[in-house]
């Protein structure tokens, strides 16, 4: 018999990884296979009621069961709900919430993607375990579950008696967790036909290629955010985190308190993150060599520069490059698209 696969929905969620999940794990074990084979999975859209429900994005969804309709089920899948703020966090309809715990209680395999790990969080059912999440909620995480252990670069942690609790980290990565219950239900083979029908690919580096560093913290300090203006003029200066504290006017071990207590990273760490993520940038749109760029944002000393890169986005700077350079034809494209003309010759699309 299929699994069955309860996929949650809140009016918080984003459409795309709930009819990403859905279509992949139905398409499971028969979809365009010769011979025809049986479905691994039955997934079935649930939400707190019948009836239509709008989505954050505006679009309607229509459930296709209601929590008070299931009783029991194998796989409990919580897509991501868009919360920014701890406020919108505890505004997630409480019924959802508590219809995941029970299903856990009975058995049931939980699994959550991008920021759904709030919600089995705020379900009680990761208190003393560890998780991941979208990087995008770690201070939400953070703030709100401080005695869960977060790995924010994982793609994929499993948790619980069995490993019963899964979680994937960022937007796409749904698709490495819904591989997962491919080849656990049905067979590695089953795994790799589907990835290379939809063109999935595993995030073997984890989240921290994807990651942008929240530089804007929410804080009341009008102190430490004067210093963080002007860092963010001036980090690539040899003596930044002294000039910064002398700055700030405050005694050095005063001043790292308090930076450290308004935006969470060190002056240090701050700088750091703040010259990677301006690398990043550049190596995105440029073509500068490795090592200016290293110097331009603050590292006269190659080696030193790629060791940070490494450290805090997982890959080498030529690998991120890339990665996550604009392609030849999107830029060919736009450069048509300023000059009015709109068609790509063959050697420029390819």
């Amino acid at each position: 018999m299929p699994k069955r696969v309860s996929i949650v929905v809140f009016r918080e969620c984003d459409p795309s990884i709930i009819y990403g999940v859905f279509d992949t794990l139905w398409a499971a074990g028969k979809f365009f296979k010769n011979p025809p084979g049986e479905a691994l999975f039955e997934p079935r859209i649930v939400a707190a009621e019948h009836g239509p429900l709008e989505l954050i994005a505006g679009v309607s969804i229509i459930p296709q069961d209601s929590i008070d309709d299931i009783e029991q089920t194998d796989i409990v899948f919580v897509p991501n709900p868009v919360v920014l703020t701890p406020e919108e966090l505890h505004s997630i309809d409480r019924r959802i919430i508590d219809w995941v715990a029970k299903m856990h209680e009975q058995g049931a395999l939980i699994c959550s993607a991008c920021g759904g790990s709030l919600v089995l969080a705020a379900a009680g059912l990761l208190t003393g375990r560890e998780t991941t999440t979208h990087w995008s909620h770690v201070p939400v995480f953070r703030q709100e579950f401080p005695d869960i252990l977060l790995h924010e670069d994982r793609i994929l942690v499993q948790t619980g008696d069995g490993h019963n609790i899964i979680s994937c980290g960022g937007a796409s990565s749904w698709q490495d967790l819904a591989l997962l219950l491919i080849a656990r239900y049905g067979s590695g083979e089953e795994a790799i036909r589907i990835s290379r029908f939809f063109l999935y690919q595993w995030h073997r580096d984890g989240q921290l290629p994807y990651a942008s560093m929240a530089v804007n913290v929410v804080h009341a300090d009008a102190l430490v955010l004067k210093c963080q203006a002007w860092l963010a003029e001036n980090y690539e200066h040899p003596d930044v985190v002294a000039e910064v504290s002398l700055i700030s006017g405050l005694p050095k071990r005063t001043f790292d308190r308090r930076f450290k207590a308004a935006t969470g990273y060190s002056a240090l760490a701050y700088v750091q993150a703040l010259r990677i993520e301006e690398a990043k940038q550049m190596l995105e749109t440029g073509s500068a060599p490795i090592d200016a760029i290293g110097r331009e944002v603050g590292y006269e000393d190659a080696s030193s520069f790629s060791r940070l890169f490494r450290r805090l986005t997982g890959i080498p700077p030529g690998d991120y490059r890339r990665r996550f350079r604009i392609p030849d034809y999107v830029r060919s494209s736009s450069q048509h698209e300023r000059h009015g003309d709109g068609v790509l010759k063959g050697s420029e699309a390819g």
